[in-house]
């Protein structure tokens, strides 16, 4: 599942190789993982792309005139390719945009002079691929009412958004209970951490994942916040140097512990622990998380 670092790549780098160029054409592949009316689709074409952005685990792309948001989901993915080059399987989505004058100036330091960037005079295409067609891509036209699953006024703080200070952290985390794994993942507490990197998050903060938020002393509640800051950084640099050119796949084999049962806790050795409730995995250490 992309979770907030992976967007956060894909974001960057696509507002870097995109804003400033027109959409040419929209090709439908997968009619199910698409909200929006063929009429609605071809109005989107030859509008400009402003600018693009993620919101949680959804990536937001402004046109001229009307938006597409993206929430891909468990299987959704995304591609930045040339137009002459062949379809991944399942793709559900292209959008096809033609060459612009220049790269927008605020393009994100890391994409600047990046060999994977498309020349400026070079048409491109962004292929959504997603073989469940459980994400959905949602053409909102301007002045169109169309609710987006998820992405809405319950949509807590990203988890790397600098308003999330400790102070509004200690705050938000008074009002929601549960485990600490469901906490983390719960969008309307923080938005964009997902099955993978809430085990990574409770292993930086020495947290087993199905503590109660109840049990947790103050200077837990602080740690835990130092861990979600300090894990979403580091993952979200690690992945600007092992995803490009290669977006549509997704590097987790570096994580510490997420889905690495039975391998030795990088920081005590113990025999990393596994679980799959609901079938989801779920990677502790019993040996350093408490």
């Amino acid at each position: 599942m992309p979770e907030l670092p992976d967007l956060a790549v894909v974001a960057d780098a696509f507002h870097a190789a995109l804003a400033g160029r027109r959409l040419i054409s929209v090709r439908t592949l997968a009619p199910l993982a698409v909200r929006g009316t063929p009429g609605e689709l071809d109005g989107l074409t030859g509008q400009e792309l402003r600018d693009l952005r993620r919101r949680g685990k959804f990536l937001i792309a402004t046109l001229a005139r009307d938006r597409i948001i993206f929430s891909p989901m468990l299987t959704g993915r995304f591609q930045l390719a040339a137009a002459a080059t062949a379809l991944p399987t399942k793709t559900a989505l292209v959008l096809a945009f033609g060459d612009r004058a220049s790269r927008p100036k605020d393009a994100a330091r890391w994409t600047r002079k990046a060999e994977w960037m498309p020349p400026d005079d070079v048409p491109v295409e962004v292929r959504y691929r997603d073989p469940t067609q459980m994400g959905k891509v949602y053409v909102l036209p301007a002045g169109v009412v169309r609710p987006v699953a998820g992405y809405d006024d319950d949509l807590g703080p990203d988890a790397d958004d600098p308003a999330l200070t400790i102070e509004a952290w200690r705050d938000r985390i008074r009002r929601h209970p549960g485990e600490l794994k469901n906490l983390l993942k719960n969008q309307a507490f923080i938005a964009g951490i997902g099955n993978a990197y809430s085990d990574e998050i409770l292993h930086a903060a020495k947290l087993l994942p199905f503590r109660k938020r109840s049990s947790l002393a103050p200077e837990e509640v602080d740690a835990l916040y130092t861990a979600t800051r300090a894990t979403v950084e580091t993952a979200i640099a690690e992945l600007r140097r092992r995803v490009p050119p290669t977006f549509e796949k997704q590097a987790r084999t570096w994580l510490a512990v997420h889905d690495k049962g039975g391998q030795p806790c990088p920081r005590c050795g113990t025999r990393i622990s596994e679980v799959k409730p609901g079938g989801f995995v779920t990677s502790f250490c019993r040996g350093c998380q408490r």
